[in-house]
């Protein structure tokens, strides 16, 4: 049985952000206190392609805070391609910790099919 999901994105999964990081080739993330443009935040620091700042993702909360100055210190479409993989990688740690296979294939328009096996169903 298929079933289509969407899913809204909160990141409290370091270990995802760890695979999301390498799948991206991006630095491994770092834990401490960023300066952003105007402030500091504390939390996970993940230095995305071609950003000025880090964004800092609070375990805590789910919450990402970045500082891209409306797209000038980094692209939105780089932020929006690390959540994308954080989801996959998340789904893919817990069904995997439930006893689950998953299949993933990328889509021609960006998107990424996430298939999650349970037990002897098809």
């Amino acid at each position: 049985m298929s079933h289509v999901v969407g899913i809204e994105v909160e990141i409290r999964d370091l270990e995802a952000i760890r695979q999301a990081t390498r799948r991206l080739q991006l630095p491994e993330p770092t834990f401490g206190e960023v300066q952003l443009f105007s402030e500091s935040k504390t939390g996970w620091a993940i230095q995305l392609r071609d950003w000025r700042y880090p964004v800092v993702a609070n375990l805590e909360s789910g919450r990402v805070d970045f500082d891209n100055y409306g797209g000038r210190w980094g692209k939105q479409q780089e932020l929006d391609q690390f959540l994308q993989r954080y989801a996959v990688e998340a789904a893919v740690l817990q069904a995997r910790k439930q006893g689950y296979t998953t299949t993933e294939q990328p889509l021609t328009d960006g998107s990424i099919k996430l298939l999650i096996q349970i037990g002897g169903e098809g």
